[in-house]
């Protein structure tokens, strides 16, 4: 200890100013360890380094990780370090279950004698409500119909008129309200209909055009429509809304913001970072680890931060820090000029394909070069943002004089700035481009020139297959001939010039294959950029005043990160264009992205199955897998929010946006995209004339403010949550039944029985699915149990904080795939019985006859989203191993937190090789002594064995194993 004293001392410098406005501040500066391998450590690793000497207490984090961290070059992928992070972030999905976990320890420990008011988070901690609003009402485009189009362009328009929907119609409107379906959309204006000429649209005349309440046949004005939506979602969640209250009062160190305020990524940006924190009398630098893959955004503003599962992340607030293998870290150069017509969209997909072909799975990435100073903060939080699209840990740019510009109109005071900019310069974290002596050493250096990046769309199953917007048509043509997979659909021929007619508000239609029926501007991945936005509304402007619509069956929304989006755009006068194109702002929080979408009319719906085509969503998010929008739309393309409103207005993807026009004006003549895209300087000049500091104060003081919702609501204010048996969404956990201080030292696993035999990618939707409850699904038999109605039944993601629900949903994917039955959907084989059944109900079966439970898996098993709930589940199913070919690298740590083993097949074997039919009984021998990577015997009832490979990285993840998870871990821990 004395040496970790003098390490302290050594390093503990001040900073004074020479201005006596401003106090003094300590801190602590690794150059004082006078180490020439200091200013060689890329800038992330040296956040790292200042982290762990700060925190250095000999015992969770030593000397020896110091050491490590300065030796990078030659301890990378070799040495283990203990990192801890100044604070942790989670949204409600991931939340809510790691707050019940803690609720149930405390009554744990209070059972064995324990104060419970020990148990708080000791790490800082922000919970935020943004991932419940579900689009129960949307605005859909209020117009006459649009001129005749080419057939080939997905719809025509064979009625020249589009009439008003009668009082009490069924094609009232496609928002709903509570207690109803939703259905078609609403009535339209005299100005936009009656007053149309045959074939063209009315007048620009934009008006506030009432919705229809297909419940209660009342009008609801547009602006009506934001405020609708959040009441539902105040009203369905108002359990869980509760225990947060609850949270907040009863937990130390948690912030909780209330929902209807601001998404998580976004209030991280504007509102919670600070890049240099203070606290315990020094200022440090900031760092983040929150319960979303995508935390990674914050990179972008030089603040370390990743996604951990909530697993972890409890783990984290209750004072552990995090284990990882020092990563190598790759240094992209960006280098050449950004293309006029690219967007940051286009330079993100384009970083995401470049850096996926680079192999840097698992890595961090830093960029440098000439190129990052033309991409603006707002630039590289986006291009941060999709950093586990390709599969990295972090995607870092430090602070530098852009930064610095961004933060004097967003979070920093003038004195904050000083501070901030001579504390980074003061311990060598401030980037200067103009210095090449800055240069850091990294693994390896990965060029990319900008001026090779055009517009592309990414699609249509994974965000990993960009298309040139130019090569659109063709790539979807091709996609209609290949055969099944990540891409194809295999459309015969003869099929693919197939045109489904269907009425819809009085109107005939035409659907083929390629045509639109979901757009959506939506994600944080780009409402954090306020060009992209611009742009979508600047070309939704240009496009109205030409004439153009949307059509009226085609599911439209805008669901912005936060009020700074909507400010923007209203006080830009361009969201009255989005509105007339039936882009309303609908709410505020994760939306479509993660499924909650509302149903297709059901006109639509009917017309996509008659000839079984192959309808398409175009939304500017981050995540697009297969079924995830809708379960009848299997094409689903990522696109910036100009391309999105241009394809809403094409009516399909299957178009030539060079040489085929939009649509037809008012005159009757033809209107290009180049028509009507907007060029880089007038976005540029109306994001200057917008974008003001004045936006970030109001909204920072909206959300200190809270909402009058939140502020009334009641709740408990014992030191216990009072459990209620009735509730369906708030459950105490098992997790914790059976602990004791003893630990019990490893079992070897006999005669599993594989739950499921399942392929290559299988992500976390398809493990722990985040949307909607189908009503067949084993969790809403269990709701329907407890006298609940479809409509009641919200989300699997809302209804996190119920084990019963998530344990049901566990695996309820409809495209699932597992070969134990040879088909699509959440069903198994019961191997004994031979039965086929509900996931759930095979494991509930082999549970009660004590039968422990495996999977078998292939490549990229636990893909996708950070969930904890995908280990959770398999977990309270009997799951005791995976066996796969390969992981996600978090999703595999979820597993060790779970005290499940993830087991990787060796190089060249698989299931396939090993010649595995998953009918087999499977003995996995595991030695009282197990080490980190030790590789394990599995034997068969065949009489075959095989060997794999732990993936226990560390004796951590050994003591969690032995433990039955983090949380045992940690609760053992307090027992005196």
């Amino acid at each position: 200890m004395t040496f970790i004293y003098q390490l302290s001392l050594k390093v503990l410098n001040k900073v004074f100013y020479s201005s006596e406005q401003y106090e003094e501040r300590r801190y602590f500066n690794p150059q004082k360890l006078s180490d020439v391998r200091y200013e060689k450590l890329p800038f992330c690793m040296r956040v790292l380094l200042e982290s762990t000497i700060r925190k250095c207490d000999g015992f969770y984090i030593k000397t020896d990780d110091v050491s490590s961290i300065l030796a990078w070059q030659k301890q990378q992928n070799q040495a283990e370090v203990a990192f801890s992070p100044a604070r942790v972030l989670l949204q409600d999905f991931t939340g809510i279950p790691a707050m019940v976990d803690l609720a149930a320890m405390r009554d744990a420990l209070a059972k064995q004698g324990v104060d419970p008011n020990l148990v708080n988070p000791r790490c800082p901690t922000d919970l935020i409500v943004d991932h419940s609003l579900q689009i129960d009402y949307s605005k859909c485009a209020i117009q006459g119909p649009p001129s005749p189009m080419d057939e080939s362009h997905g719809a025509t328009v064979r009625s020249p008129a589009c009439q008003p929907s009668p009082r009490g119609s069924s094609s009232s409107s496609g928002s709903h309200c509570a207690g109803q379906r939703p259905g078609h959309r609403g009535g339209c204006s005299k100005a936009s209909c009656s007053d149309a000429p045959s074939g063209r649209s009315a007048a620009v005349q934009i008006e506030n055009t009432p919705l229809l309440c297909p419940f209660h046949l009342q009008p609801v004005s547009e602006p009506e429509t934001m405020i609708r939506n959040q009441e539902m979602e105040l009203i369905r969640n108002k359990e869980r809304l509760q225990f947060f209250k609850w949270c907040s009062k009863a937990f130390k160190n948690i912030n909780v913001v209330p929902p209807d305020i601001n998404t998580v990524h976004q209030l991280n940006l504007e509102y919670l970072c600070q890049v240099v924190q203070e606290g315990e009398g020094f200022i440090y630098p900031d760092s983040v680890v929150g319960t979303d893959s995508h935390t990674t955004m914050i990179n972008g503003l030089g603040i370390l931060g990743w996604g951990v599962g909530g697993i972890e992340s409890e783990a984290v607030m209750l004072g552990q820090p995090v284990s990882l293998t020092l990563p190598q870290v790759v240094g992209c150069k960006l280098v050449g000029t950004i293309n006029p017509l690219a967007t940051s969209i286009d330079i993100v997909l384009g970083i995401t394909k470049h850096l996926r072909q680079a192999g840097i799975g698992g890595k961090f990435v830093e960029f440098f070069g000439p190129g990052v100073q033309q991409l603006s903060a707002p630039d590289r939080t986006t291009i941060a943002n999709m950093c586990p699209e390709y599969n990295a840990t972090v995607s870092f740019f430090p602070v530098d004089d852009i930064t610095l510009q961004h933060f004097k109109h967003t979070i920093c005071s003038e004195e904050k700035l000083v501070v901030l900019e001579d504390y980074l310069k003061a311990i060598k974290l401030f980037r200067s481009y103009g210095d090449q002596s800055e240069e850091p050493q990294y693994s390896e250096v990965i060029e990319m020139n900008l001026s090779s990046i055009v517009p592309h769309v990414s699609g249509p199953k994974r965000p990993q297959d960009r298309v040139a917007v130019t090569c659109m048509k063709e790539d979807f043509i091709n996609c209609l001939n290949e055969k099944v997979g990540f891409k194809g659909f295999h459309i015969s021929k003869e099929k693919q010039a197939t045109q489904v007619p269907f009425l819809h508000e009085g109107a005939e239609y035409n659907l083929a294959h390629g045509s639109v029926v979901i757009a959506a501007v939506i994600s944080c991945t780009n409402n954090c950029n306020p060009s992209v936005m611009l742009a979508a509304g600047l070309l939704a402007k240009k496009a109205v005043e030409a004439g153009l619509m949307v059509k009226p069956y085609i599911r439209t929304s805008l669901v912005p990160g936060g009020g700074t989006v909507t400010h923007y755009l209203n006080t830009s006068g361009v969201l009255p264009y989005l509105r007339k194109l039936g882009f309303e702002v609908v709410g505020y929080g994760c939306a479509t992205c993660v499924g909650n979408t509302a149903p297709l009319p059901e006109s639509v719906v009917d017309a996509i199955k008659q000839g079984d085509l192959v309808a398409c969503g175009v939304l500017s998010g981050n995540r697009h897998l297969e079924g995830r929008l809708c379960d009848c739309v299997r094409a689903n393309y990522l696109a910036s929010p100009p391309l999105v409103v241009a394809y809403a207005i094409a009516g399909t993807v299957s178009i030539d946006l060079e040489t085929e026009p939009l649509g037809v004006n008012s005159e009757g003549k033809d209107v290009y995209l180049r028509d009507i895209w907007p060029s880089k300087e007038e976005v540029n000049h109306t994001e200057e004339n917008i974008v003001i500091a004045s936006m970030f104060k109001e909204l920072r003081s909206r959300m200190e403010k809270g909402s009058t919702f939140w502020n009334s609501l009641e709740s408990a204010e014992s030191a216990l949550f009072p459990w209620d048996p009735k509730s369906t969404y708030i459950r105490c956990p098992s997790f914790f039944s059976k602990l004791s201080k003893e630990v019990c030292t490893p079992q070897s696993i006999e005669g599993a029985y594989p739950l499921l035999f399942l392929g290559d990618k299988v992500t976390t939707d398809h493990i722990s699915p985040a949307g909607s409850i189908a009503r067949v699904s084993a969790a809403a038999k269990y709701l329907q149990s407890k006298r609940l109605t479809p409509r009641e039944f919200n989300s699997y993601g809302a209804r996190r904080g119920n084990d019963a629900v998530m344990t049901r949903g566990t695996f309820a994917s409809i495209k699932l795939q597992n070969r134990l039955i040879g088909k699509t959907g959440p069903k198994t084989l019961h191997i004994p019985s031979g039965q086929t059944l509900d996931v759930f109900e095979a494991a509930e079966r082999y549970q009660r006859d004590g039968v422990p439970l495996i999977i078998l898996a292939g490549k990229e098993y636990g893909s996708g989203s950070s969930r904890d709930w995908a280990a959770k589940g398999p977990y309270l199913l009997g799951v005791r191993a995976v066996i796969a070919e390969s992981f996600e690298k978090i999703h595999w740590n979820h597993l060790v937190g779970m005290g499940i083993a993830p087991l990787q097949f060796l190089p060249g074997q698989n299931a396939d090789s090993l010649e595995l039919c998953g009918k087999e009984r499977f003995t996995i021998n595991i030695p009282q002594e197990l080490i980190p990577r030790q590789q394990l015997i599995v034997q068969m009832s065949t009489g075959k064995s095989f060997s794999v490979m732990a993936l226990f990285e560390n004796d951590m993840d050994v003591a969690f194993f032995r433990h039955g998870g983090i949380l045992k871990y940690v609760a053992r821990s307090l027992l005196p």
